[in-house]
């Protein structure tokens, strides 16, 4: 790689010096670690749904309970991701990881004493909390480390992690539960979940593009981009940008300005006081989601990755009871349930191969299969023949890669100063639609064979708001684009100018 393509004297631009290398060893690494802590994040939040049908008939559930047992969890999803990814935005992506891991694991733990219905929601709530709080800060770790071409596929292969962890607990499950009960599952994963937690603390590295972004200390930045190609000298360099985004860090302290009606209040970020500084930060990173074209991307992801959670979560919630109900034999439906999400999540990094190279609208390739084979179960079609499990599978597989696919663009779009705050609120949208898929489900899809025939067309429905909401994504990513390039043309003929 030619020095000038990264470098102006003495300063470094570390988006083009990453985005012009290779996928190394420490790239791999990252991946790598990453992928650990989604699998267990996955398998430690799917664990509900997999031992569902033996807290329901242990604490004799109803069908409202089961749906509020299995939202639980979600509602605190909704909380933790707004907390966890704007903490990551101040103090980095690393300690709000390894604080979310190891609570993970403690909480995961605790669950197996639930006696309740009531207090199995509370510890599911609170685990939420911490699994909704890690997702954003790793999948803007990984965005902000790969190479170019490389970060929607880094988002799905880790996601694919938390999907074969998710699927992990059926097996877990079915091997445990049957022998020991459903309490010692989350006594087995929680001390799993442990372990890793204990590992991450001398493992896991920071975001090199977010130290550069917060215009951290040299001494940070520079071990980190050696890490990333020893091979090259960048001990002369002693200034850091980032070309390809707007400095929102240098911005921040300038006050906010709000706008109600005909009136205008400036909220000042250098403030004495802690309550409003913190609130001017706050608002000014909020505005930043809308800045220029992302006022519209941004609530187009929003109702996206709604539609896209509402079907997958529908259906990692019961999907082994739909199944039960629909004739299939239990331990045979977590079975199926459990290949059908590790080869969604496959087939999802094999779609943002093609995406990465041919735009996001290629993602409704997912859904576009997904929809007629769930449209087959809902309608009744194969239900009594010898299609029903192939058509299920299918179907499963196609939701699956869709769901990962969405994930996959939710961040990449925003600054590093903001990008896991945009990935938490994006989350935060589309956690509405899991608190709603199980709670609607309990009161709608689990009472008889009608009912869940009801929830696949239902899904089918989520399906074809994905397809309309991603390629209303691509059209303005465009845009996004063609405006990124200009600026980024405009900066350099301002530092010609002054060279």
């Amino acid at each position: 790689m030619a020095e000038k393509a990264y470098a102006n004297g003495t300063t470094l631009d570390v988006a083009k010096f990453l985005q012009g290398l290779k996928f190394t060893r420490f790239h791999l690494w990252i991946l790598i670690l990453s992928c650990l802590v989604t699998f267990f994040d996955g398998l430690d939040f799917a664990l509900i749904a997999y031992t569902l049908p033996y807290i329901r008939d242990e604490m004799h559930l109803t069908d409202a309970m089961t749906g509020y047992v299995s939202s639980a969890a979600f509602l605190g999803q909704m909380i933790g991701s707004l907390v966890g990814s704007y903490v990551a935005d101040v103090i980095g992506r690393r300690p709000v990881i390894l604080i979310c891991t190891v609570l993970s694991a403690v909480l995961t733990f605790v669950t197996g004493f639930a006696q309740t219905p009531e207090m199995l929601m509370a510890l599911r709530f609170v685990g939420g909390l911490t699994i909704g709080g890690l997702l954003a800060p790793a999948w803007s770790l990984n965005i902000e480390a790969m190479p170019a071409g490389k970060r929607a596929t880094a988002v799905t292969i880790i996601m694919l992690g938390f999907s074969v962890g998710a699927s992990a607990a059926g097996p877990i499950t079915n091997f445990v539960a049957p022998s020991l009960g459903w309490h010692y599952v989350f006594f087995t994963c929680g001390g799993l979940t442990l372990a890793l937690a204990v590992a991450l603390q001398f493992m896991l590295p920071e975001s090199a593009r977010w130290l550069v972004a917060q215009r951290k200390p040299r001494a940070r930045i520079m071990p980190l981009l050696n890490r990333f190609d020893p091979g090259t000298d960048l001990s002369r360099y002693t200034a850091f940008e980032l070309s390809d985004e707007r400095n929102v860090a240098k911005e921040a302290g300038e006050p906010f300005r709000l706008r109600i009606k005909r009136m205008k209040i400036l909220i000042p970020a250098d403030s004495a006081n802690p309550i409003v500084r913190g609130l001017a930060t706050f608002l000014k990173a909020m505005s930043e989601l809308f800045h220029g074209w992302l006022a519209w991307i941004t609530p187009l992801i929003w109702a996206t990755y709604f539609c896209s959670s509402f079907a997958i979560y529908l259906k990692s919630s019961y999907g082994v009871l739909f199944l039960e109900i629909l004739g299939v034999e239990r331990l045979n439906a977590a079975w199926i349930s459990s290949a059908g999400g590790i080869a969604g999540a496959v087939a999802g990094v094999l779609l943002l191969a093609l995406t990465e190279k041919r735009g996001p609208g290629w993602i409704t390739l997912a859904p576009l299969v997904a929809i007629p084979f769930t449209l087959l179960v809902g309608l009744g079609i194969v239900l009594d023949g010898p299609l029903f499990i192939p058509v299920i599978f299918i179907g499963m597989i196609a939701v699956g890669a869709g769901h990962a696919a969405v994930i996959s663009i939710t961040s990449i779009y925003y600054p590093s100063s903001i990008r896991a705050m945009g990935g938490g609120w994006a989350s935060f949208m589309a956690k509405f639609a899991a608190v709603a898929a199980p709670i609607l489900g309990g009161y709608y899809f689990l009472s008889d064979q009608n009912a869940v025939l009801l929830g696949y067309v239902a899904t089918a429905t989520a399906l074809a708001g994905i397809v309309v909401g991603v390629l209303a994504v691509a059209h303005f990513a465009r845009k996004l684009g063609d405006e990124q390039e200009r600026e980024e043309a405009a900066a350099q003929g301002e530092r010609a100018a002054t060279a």
